[in-house]
């Protein structure tokens, strides 16, 4: 009988046994900013078509969303995996583009995923550092993002300990609004856009709690909330079409939960987006749309920087740097930062002759 070591390396070595043509392997870096996933896709997944990132998507959309239910779906994935796919950049300074793929579709905007992707682009390599701070320049499909990644040294090998990274502009799209939600009843919101819109929802006045044993009460009251305002509110980007669309609910607290709150942090972030996933990070893109309420409302001034935390205490920094017009809006630039880290990679099959290749969900 084979010692245990040997047993190990059959499987380690396993090979399929029919024809390579019957599979597609797909190779992933797995990392996590603030406790959500982002599944980065590094090799084998087509070349998207179109001159720029919203082409590139809308060809992702139609032509490859197979692979896109492959790897976020069971049983490679999970109802509330995140994914990016590496695109070419649309401009010409930028490193690189960015498709974000959840359980739903297609993201306009991800601050946890520019995070983890600043990271790995400049401790791979695939990004050149520039010495203790370097500028990762992506395209995402809401515009092009500057991230600042910060080493821990400039040696090989390279540690990031914090990214940095400026969003689109952010504004107030509709502010104290309110809708009737069966089951919880009047709810007080604002929409504002930091990349994705969202409703903002003040947790407290529908005595909700936003704990982790929580969650599943979260996720309801998101997906019931987020229905009742996009039947009730068409939102509406100044420039776009492609991003006009409500992404999510965003659950606020800012009050004291509990006695041993640590005085830095300003309130908790709780984000229900897609078809009711629950955001482990205090949502990047959710956070520069707050920071824009905040400053609309006199409540922050520009560089004022507060720290709001996820639902597992995770912790980004944000705060506006800049404000100005962007079409009829009064807007401002926000600064989110934050941390990733790499926790795996990964070789994914999908056999053709699988019946279940593409995935499934059981919620």
């Amino acid at each position: 009988m084979p010692n245990n070591h040997s047993f190990l390396d059959k499987l380690d070595q396993w090979q399929p046994a029919i024809s390579q043509e019957n599979f597609i392997t797909l190779h992933t870096l797995e990392c996590h900013t603030g406790g959500e996933p982002l599944r980065i896709i590094t090799r084998g997944f087509p070349e998207l078509a179109g001159d720029t990132i919203l082409a590139k998507r809308r060809d992702c959309q139609q032509n490859h969303d197979d692979l896109r239910r492959a790897l976020i779906f069971e049983p490679r994935g999970h109802g509330d995996m995140y994914g990016a796919i590496i695109t070419s950049p649309e401009r010409e300074n930028s490193h690189f583009g960015s498709i974000f793929i959840h359980n739903e579709g297609y993201s306009t905007m991800c601050g946890h995923a520019v995070i983890a992707l600043a990271k790995c682009a400049v401790e791979s390599g695939m990004v050149p550092q520039t010495g203790k701070i370097t500028d990762v320049i992506i395209d995402v499909p809401c515009g092009q993002i500057i991230a600042q990644a910060f080493a821990e040294n400039i040696a090989t090998p390279t540690i990031i300990t914090k990214v940095s990274f400026n969003s689109v502009p952010a504004f107030v799209f509709a502010d104290k609004q309110t809708v009737e939600v069966a089951g919880i009843g009047t709810v007080n919101f604002d929409i504002a856009f930091g990349g994705a819109f969202y409703a903002y929802v003040q947790a407290p006045s529908i005595n909700l709690d936003l704990s982790p044993e929580n969650h599943q009460q979260i996720i309801d009251y998101g997906k019931k909330i987020k229905t009742e305002v996009i039947n009730n509110i068409a939102v509406k980007h100044p420039f776009e079409n492609d991003l006009s669309f409500l992404y999510g609910v965003i659950f606020i607290d800012d009050k004291n939960m509990t006695t041993d709150l640590p005085q830095e942090i300003h309130s908790r972030n709780v984000c229900v987006f897609a078809d009711g996933e629950l955001d482990r990070s205090p949502t990047g893109s959710g956070v520069s749309g707050r920071i824009a309420l905040h400053v609309a409302n006199n409540e922050l001034s520009l560089n004022q920087s507060i720290t709001i935390e996820s639902i597992l205490g995770s912790t980004f920094d944000v705060q506006a740097v800049e404000k100005l017009n962007y079409g009829d809006f009064s807007a401002v630039i926000a600064q989110v930062t934050g941390n990733a880290f790499i926790c795996g990679k990964a070789q994914w099959l999908i056999d053709v002759n699988d019946p279940l290749k593409h995935g499934f969900l059981l919620r």
